[in-house]
């Protein structure tokens, strides 16, 4: 998903070349790779490749495919990062929510990773140029824990122990409605959205996920959970709560919240690991957020 790009011209773009138009909302392509892309059948407009000389239409749907991050630089950013612990070969990071993890399409600066970079010397690379140091992610608009390999060593440790599911991830999230059960099991598959590919959903043919929660509290019509990673997909939680009708409050992709500048309820609180050089299990808390917070006392 973070090579694809997806979007809707409106109204006022009608009739702009196409050419031309990627340049509006893709500043750091070239005009040269934008026309690669068009002869590659990489940008399609309502599913179908179009020439350069091509004039959109309002309501076109533009995607663009397969994106190459050796076209981008990634430049380090003073940015002030609430850095929760780091010693030469970890760190672990306090992310605000609404703020992009790594560089992706139409997020190429302002990420965790440029001020990651900018804070320090030398970072893992495993994950290539645009991702370095990031083992796991939480999405923009989730806030919480995350951990940052500074050397290949502890990035191939920490994500074997991740991808072997021994890493301890816990969330607090709040949704809507009532759950009737304290706590449940949620295995249900992930996999892409067939009517729109930045969006997950439950599907037969999708990658195993399994959700645990437990409900802390009650408010009213609305339940604050912990939620526990067994696996660690895509939009996981908000998938899964959305899928059992109780969608995270906030959400405005998998619930009917409507788009606001906080975004979902959705907090990386504890996060646990073995340090992948002295073999010493670390764990780590974070307290929620001041927006997350203050909603609980208004309920």
């Amino acid at each position: 998903m973070d090579n694809y790009l997806e979007y809707v011209v409106k109204t006022e773009d009608e009739k702009m070349r196409i050419d031309k138009f990627i340049t509006l909302i893709e500043k750091e392509l070239s005009r040269s790779t934008i026309k690669k892309l068009l002869e590659e059948n990489k940008i399609l407009v309502n599913g179908k490749g179009v020439k350069t000389s091509y004039n959109v239409k309002t309501d076109d749907l533009i995607e663009i495919t397969e994106l190459d991050f050796s076209e981008y630089e990634i430049i380090a950013t003073e940015m002030d990062l609430d850095i929760v612990y780091e010693d030469e070969d970890v760190l672990v990071v306090n992310k605000p929510s609404g703020l992009v993890v790594h560089p992706a399409p139409g997020h190429y600066q302002d990420t965790l990773v440029n001020g990651l970079m900018y804070h320090i010397n030398s970072l893992s690379d495993v994950n290539g140029e645009a991702r370095p140091g990031i083992i796991h992610r939480i999405d923009k608009d989730t806030s919480g824990l995350l951990m940052v390999a500074k050397n290949n060593i502890a990035h191939k440790i920490l994500a074997e122990e991740l991808k072997k599911h021994k890493t301890k991830r816990e969330y607090i999230a709040l949704v809507d409605g009532v759950i009737k059960n304290k706590r449940g099991k949620i295995n249900a598959p992930i996999g892409r959205n067939k009517n729109n590919r930045l969006k997950m959903d439950v599907t037969s043919g999708g990658k195993t996920a399994v959700t645990h929660f437990e409900v802390i509290k009650a408010y009213g019509n609305k339940m604050l959970i912990k939620c526990i990673l067994e696996t660690g997909r895509t939009h996981q939680i908000r998938v899964h709560m959305a899928y059992i009708k109780h969608p995270l409050v906030g959400d405005y992709i998998y619930g009917s919240a409507k788009s606001n500048d906080f975004g979902q309820y959705l907090h990386a609180k504890t996060l646990g690991f073995t340090h992948p050089r002295t073999r010493e299990y670390m764990e780590f808390n974070s307290e929620l957020p001041k927006e997350f917070d203050d909603l609980l006392k208004t309920l």
